[in-house]
């Protein structure tokens, strides 16, 4: 089945961009299954792409949990309205995310079975 997760909140304060990877992330990790994933970020959302986050230790490291769901097949859209708000290059994004746009979520709504919304 193709999930589509869109994401709103920041990478840190609340829980609800956490969640919707922690999902995303076991879908994918049952291949059997055959479940397709991407996940597009947007507004706040966008700094969870951000590379090289510092967070304290012991603390989840959104960064990190978005670049696990590409290494298991998930595809990483990123706002460029909300990047250039906030002031992300996409120099600044983790690795295999891309400057995406309104179109490209249009796309991916067409595309999914399943849209989910954190």
């Amino acid at each position: 089945m193709k999930h589509l997760f869109i994401l709103n909140d920041q990478p840190y304060g609340t829980e609800r961009s956490y969640n919707g990877i922690r999902l995303a992330r076991e879908l994918l990790k049952n291949m059997d299954a055959g479940n397709e994933v991407k996940i597009f970020l947007i507004g706040d959302a966008a700094s969870c792409a951000k590379n090289n986050q510092k967070v304290p230790q012991g603390y989840y490291n959104i960064g990190q949990m978005l670049e696990m769901t590409m290494r298991h097949g998930a595809e990483i859209g990123v706002c460029g309205t909300c990047m250039d708000a906030r002031g992300i290059a996409d120099a600044d994004l983790v690795a295999g995310s891309v400057r995406g746009s309104m179109a490209m979520l249009a796309a991916w709504t067409d595309w999914a079975d399943k849209t989910l919304v954190f």
